[in-house]
């Protein structure tokens, strides 16, 4: 019996002393609200902002552990992705109620940066394309670079297709009728969509970016 007690004294004693860091980052959800409300619209539907925040001395996001939006009255969790990623909701009623988006990370704050990023809706991410769906993807980016370049014509560039981004960054495969994977990256021109094309995947992407002249 004492050698089962000082096992768990010493099993407790470890626990507890294995240090646990988080830090808080709070920011006004009228900054998110401001970015969010770009995409309302129809011609916009099948895109979505993917927040996080880029570690500044390492190649990667910093984690986050907890995300929340944050009113007097009540408090809503947010997703966050495999990627330290997550989205927020366009509501009016919290911008009007002066929300606050409250997340915690094992970094330093100080080594954070905001990263906005983006991105198609997982809805729209499958394993076959039509030219017709793809088509559809690319008109939806180009419709929000368009808008933005109105007033902004100097400093947006110009959509010329679609980036696939894998899971593996590492993988290479190749596509029949279409340009091979590289590093875990399918790059199509707007002119891939142009014909009556089936796109089939080796698998479901990971995300769906525009191709800008400057990519």
């Amino acid at each position: 019996m004492k050698i089962q007690i000082k096992c768990v004294m010493a099993l407790t004693i470890a626990l507890i002393s294995i240090p646990v860091f988080a830090e808080t980052i709070e920011l006004r959800y009228k900054d998110f609200y401001s970015h969010v409300r770009k995409l309302s619209g129809e011609d916009t539907q099948a895109l979505q902002f993917a927040f996080g925040f880029q570690h500044v001395s390492e190649a990667r996001l910093c984690e986050l552990t907890s995300a929340e939006i944050v009113t007097q009255k009540q408090r809503l969790p947010l997703a966050i992705s495999a990627e330290n990623r997550f989205t927020i909701q366009s509501e009016r009623a919290l911008n009007l109620a002066d929300a606050t988006v409250v997340l915690e990370t094992s970094d330093s704050v100080e080594q954070c940066d905001m990263s906005v990023q983006l991105e198609t809706k997982p809805e729209y991410l499958k394993q076959y394309y039509t030219s017709e769906e793809l088509r559809f993807i690319f008109e939806q980016y180009a419709a929000f670079f368009n808008e933005m370049g109105s007033f902004l014509s100097f400093m947006m560039p110009q959509v010329d297709g679609l980036m696939l981004h894998f899971d593996d960054p590492e993988l290479d495969h190749d596509i029949r009728d279409a340009p091979s994977i590289v590093n875990g990256m399918l790059q199509l021109r707007s002119d891939y969509w142009q014909g009556n094309k089936t796109l089939v995947l080796p698998e479901v992407p990971l995300r769906i970016t525009a191709r800008t002249d400057e990519s």
